[in-house]
C-alpha cells in the first residue's frame, strides 16, 4: 500500500513539473504598425485640418475605411495599415465620399514604397514588421482614373521608419 501511495505522488510531481505555463501576448505588446497620417491646412501650414466624409480603400478591395470624426485617431490623423506581404501598397483616398453631388467627390491614389524587416518580439507574440519608407520614392501621388484636380496639394514625409504609431509618419495639405 505503501508503494502505491509513494508511486501516486512521484507521479503527481512529475506532471506538474512537465506542464508549460500558457504564453499570451500582453494586450500592451507593440505590433506591426500602421503607417499615421495627418491633415493640415494648406493655406495655413502650422495649423491642423480636420477631415471628415474621407474613405479611404485599398487597392483591389471593394469596401474601404470611413473617417469621419468620431472614427478617427483625432479629428485630423488617420492611421492604415501597409501591406507585410510586399513593399508597395496603394490606397485611394475618396474626398466627400458621400456627397449627394458627384462633382464635390474627389479621389486621390497614394502608393507607398517601403522595405520591410520582420523582427522577434516572443514566442507568444511572434513578430512584427518595422517598414522603412523608400528614401528616393517614398510614395507616388496620381489622381483618379477619371482626372480631376488633385484634393492632395502637398505630401511631407515626417518620419521614414514606421516602428510605432504614437507619432505621424506623413502630413497630407489640403
Amino acid at each position: 500500500m505503501k508503494k502505491i501511495i509513494l508511486l501516486l505522488i512521484v507521479s503527481l510531481c512529475i506532471s506538474f513539473t512537465n506542464c508549460e505555463k500558457d504564453d499570451i501576448c500582453d494586450a500592451n505588446t507593440i505590433t506591426t504598425p500602421r503607417l499615421v497620417i495627418s491633415f493640415y491646412d494648406i493655406t495655413n501650414s502650422t495649423e491642423s485640418k480636420n477631415v471628415t466624409n474621407l474613405k479611404i480603400i485599398g487597392d483591389g478591395m471593394e469596401e474601404g475605411i470611413i473617417y469621419n470624426g468620431s472614427t478617427l485617431i483625432n479629428s485630423n490623423k488617420v492611421a492604415i495599415p501597409l501591406k507585410t506581404d510586399a513593399d508597395v501598397t496603394k490606397y485611394h483616398f475618396i474626398l466627400n465620399y458621400d456627397n449627394a453631388n458627384a462633382a464635390l467627390i474627389n479621389e486621390d491614389i497614394l502608393e507607398f514604397d517601403y522595405s520591410r524587416e520582420n523582427i522577434f518580439i516572443s514566442r507568444a507574440c511572434g513578430f512584427k514588421t518595422v517598414f522603412t519608407l523608400d528614401p528616393l520614392n517614398p510614395f507616388t501621388h496620381t489622381d483618379a482614373a477619371v482626372a480631376d484636380e488633385k484634393w492632395i496639394r502637398h505630401i511631407a514625409v515626417k518620419k521614414s521608419t514606421i516602428d510605432n504609431e504614437n507619432e505621424t509618419h506623413l502630413e497630407i495639405y489640403f
